[in-house]
Formats: C-alpha cells, structure tokens, sequence
C-alpha cells in the first residue's frame, strides 16, 4: 500500500508530560469535549498507574484538553449497552477513582470550561481542585437517566455536604466556579486559561513535601471507616512505620539546621 494511503496517526487520547516533579495527565478528545469513552477509560487508569508507580513523580496534574476539562461519560457510545457492558465500562473508572483516592502521590485537578457528569466525579475526587474563573460544573445525571457515578455520591457529600450535593444531584443546578469554590467543590481559583499553571504551582507544593508522610495521610483519609477508635489504631501504625524513615531524619535535621528539607520518599 502507498504510504500516502495511510491514515494519519490518530492522537493518543489521554496524553502525559513532566514538569519537574509533577506529571501532568491530559484527557485528549478536545473534539469530543473531552468525553470519555472506553479508550479513554482504560488510557487514564494506565497513565495514572504508572504514575503513581513512578518514584520520580511527586505530583499528578489531571486536565483536560482543548479548554474543557471533560463532558463527562461519552454518551454516544453508551448506545445499546446492557448491564455487562455496563459494569465493563465503569470497572477502569472505578480502579483509576480509587488509585486518585488512595494513592501515595498528591493528585490536583485543574479545571478549565465546563466539568460534567464523570468529569465532575474525576475531579471531586482528587486532593485538590483548581478552577478557572469562568469553569462551571454540573453533575445533571438525571437528564439522561442515569445516577452518579465515579464515586460521586462518595466524594461531592463529603466535599459539599449533603444537601449542596443534592442540589447536584437531584436538582441538576450548575455551579459556576465562585460557587464551587464558596462551597468546597473547587479548593482555588485560578484567571480564565491559567488552571493548569495554578495547579502546577500547588503541585510543587506537594512535591516539596515527604512523600512517604504524604502518602500515609492520604491512606488515612480515604479510609472508610471514619470511627474515632479506628482511625488512631491506624495513625498509630503509620506513624511508627514513618519514625524509622530516612525522610523523618532529614525532616529533623532540617529543623535543627533551619533549612529546607531534602526529601527522597524513603
């Protein structure tokens, strides 16, 4: 065959990039305003994966492309799907919503445009969310017929509260960024066009810090049993764990010396 008879590569939809310390993970379907399909699905629950393997990687940045963060599920696709289908497309979903949640690296979405449905979800349950000026959010399930997923119905209560979540939830209300950032849904702001600089900013905040500490802490609060009595069983055993680290000595010595810390996640 004629190499001019070739299709064009077509990009990749979920694309990476360092910036230092951080990786930043962009949901690539700009033409689809970034709704996410089976393949872009699977993509990000590798691309995440290996950055949460990577010790290089003290940060995660999730984005989107094109100034969206994500339309949410693909609709389109959604077509004729019965219930095996079903749980087949919201299996990487939920794997790459508990790796978000539970992973030792600090994940930071940074929200430009519009977040909906399952890109309001990825968002929610990141450790932090930047939000341009001018983004809003909507998580209006119930105009297509379906209910929350992505851990939603997990994250948004505990980000906003019960009843701002059902707001969401059941009323369908859009939340501009001043609200969502009133209400707790965002944590920052950020001007129109400049979330991911924001959020690379908050990223080498986080990467500054010691991994393994960072990591236990966010072990801690994805736990879900929030019982008093379970919680400091486990903060004990973390901290015993963390008083044997190499991170813990400098972090001492860093204070006696008065001088910024030199962190190596071991």
């Amino acid at each position: 065959m004629d190499d001019r008879d070739a299709e064009p590569a077509r990009e990749p939809v979920v694309t990476t990039a360092d910036h230092g310390p951080a990786r930043v993970v962009t949901l690539n379907r700009p033409e689809a305003r970034n709704a996410i399909d089976m393949a872009m699905r699977e993509s990000l629950l590798d691309e995440l994966r290996r950055a949460a393997d990577d010790p290089g990687v003290r940060a995660i940045v999730l984005t989107g492309a094109g100034g969206t963060f994500s339309a949410g599920g693909d609709v389109r696709s959604m077509e004729g799907a019965g219930p095996d289908a079903v749980r087949a497309r919201l299996a990487p979903v939920h794997k790459a919503v508990r790796l978000i949640a539970t992973c030792g690296t600090p994940v930071i979405a940074a929200v430009e445009g519009a977040a909906a449905g399952l890109g309001v979800s990825l968002a929610a349950v990141c450790d932090h969310v930047v939000a341009a000026e001018d983004a809003r959010f909507v998580a209006a399930f119930g105009k297509v017929g379906l209910v929350a997923d992505g851990g939603l119905l997990w994250t948004l209560p505990q980000r906003v509260g019960l009843g701002r979540a059902k707001e969401m939830l059941v009323f369908g209300r859009t939340v501009p960024a001043s609200r969502a950032f009133e209400i707790g849904l965002a944590d920052s702001l950020a001007p129109p066009g400049r979330a991911l600089e924001a959020a690379l900013e908050r990223a080498a905040e986080a990467a500054a810090l010691a991994p393994l500490s960072v990591a236990a802490a966010k072990r801690l609060l994805a736990r879900a049993d929030h019982s008093l009595k379970r919680l400091l069983e486990a903060e004990r055993e973390e901290q015993a764990v963390l008083f044997g680290t190499a991170d813990f000595a400098e972090g001492r010595a860093a204070f006696d010396e008065r001088r910024t810390p030199r962190f190596e996640g071991r």
